[in-house]
């Protein structure tokens, strides 16, 4: 512990010594925070839907059937009890809980309103506005179709189907509260594969790691000294990050801050561990910016930061398990906007500390002590 102690503040010396780095490490990031949050790009393809019908008649079974038809909707689950579907929805496992209620044909056959109520998880402000839209245009176009058979039944008269939408976790349907957190996930990881990514090479480059290769120093305390500062570094900046999210940008946090923060450091871990395995095969900071660049923008191309992952071709969802952004940036918007618990991310957490328990084992042995 004493020899990392004093890696850790020859580190540290370094970091806070260098000019040129101090802006891109606490100024770029609020920065970019403040400005990218208002820049979004959405397509919707496929709904997930859980079904609660309570009035299970024919007409209710045709409105099922011809939401499934449209193609933007997939019946995944159903149950008597919307708290399930509302459940479902907390989970990320569906984006919309449709609620039929009891006499839906009686009240329709015999001139009466009927409702339908559309349960919509509205953290992802935009989609849920297609979602709402889409959803409305099929239950009107749905009215129109059977309003002549009911009319010619009960004999003319008002009547039709009232649609009473409901968003959940973000009820102004407000974009930024979905940005925010996905951006913020982006500029930690950012920070911690790039300057992690550069710092073994840049000791090579200006002939220090020389001086550190015949010191007794063992290799997993050497990359331990490289890994905390940034590691240190980049939870400040999520910290500095949530507080312009809470105060800037309105964003609530209605799960734990600290559950957020234990899962911040496992995924720090492995960003920090792909940095630091990629210091191990270049020779220069200029190729280990290039490949570290290579792998961010893979990342948060198909994390789920800008489309969703559930509109990706099959093959890129499946690619998304090994893409560690994806699941921090479910994590992140799970715990802020939906108050979810260890209970419903532990699975998303696991894969993260599986990924670093392979990442930094394989960088500590990648790293050979060696002056030629």
């Amino acid at each position: 512990m004493r020899t990392i102690k004093f890696l850790l503040q020859k580190e540290f010396l370094q970091i806070f010594r260098n000019k040129s780095m101090l802006p891109i490490i606490f100024v770029m990031p609020v920065i970019q925070l403040v400005v990218l949050s208002f820049a979004a790009t959405y397509e919707l393809k496929e709904v997930d839907m859980h079904l609660v019908d309570f009035d299970r008649s024919g007409v209710s079974r045709q409105l099922v059937t011809k939401m499934q038809a449209s193609g933007y909707f997939t019946l995944r689950s159903q149950s008597a009890n919307v708290e399930e579907g509302i459940t479902d929805i907390r989970r990320n496992k569906v984006q919309l809980v449709l609620v039929i209620p009891p006499h839906f044909e009686r009240d329709l056959r015999s001139g009466r309103p009927a409702s339908v109520q559309m349960n919509i998880d509205a953290v992802d402000g935009a989609t849920a506005g297609l979602i709402q839209a889409y959803g409305r245009s099929i239950i009107q176009d749905f009215d129109a179709g059977i309003r002549p058979d009911v009319e010619e039944v009960r004999g003319g008269g008002p009547g039709g189907i009232d649609i009473i939408p409901a968003s959940w976790y973000n009820p102004n349907l407000d974009y930024i509260k979905y940005m925010v957190p996905g951006i913020l996930v982006v500029l930690v990881a950012m920070i911690g594969m790039f300057l992690s990514g550069m710092n073994i090479v840049r000791e090579r480059e200006i002939g220090t790691i020389e001086q550190l290769n015949v010191t007794p120093i063992r290799r997993y305390q050497f990359m331990l000294g490289k890994l905390l500062p940034f590691w240190i570094i980049a939870l400040f900046e999520l910290a500095l990050g949530l507080l312009i999210a809470r105060f800037g940008f309105d964003i609530p946090f209605v799960g734990s801050v600290w559950l957020l923060f234990g899962i911040a450091g496992i995924f720090m871990l492995v960003v920090q561990g792909l940095g630091l395995l990629i210091s191990t095969v270049t020779h220069t900071q200029q190729q280990a910016m290039f490949i570290a660049w290579f792998l961010m923008v893979i990342f948060i191309l198909m994390g789920g930061l800008f489309t969703p992952i559930e509109s990706m071709p099959v093959w890129a969802r499946e690619l998304t398990l090994f893409n560690p952004m994806a699941h921090f940036i479910k994590i992140m918007r799970m715990v802020l906007l939906k108050g979810a618990g260890w209970n419903e991310i532990q699975h998303l957490a696991g894969l993260l500390a599986l990924m670093a328990a392979v990442i930094l084992p394989a960088a500590v042995f990648r790293y050979r002590k060696s002056t030629g």
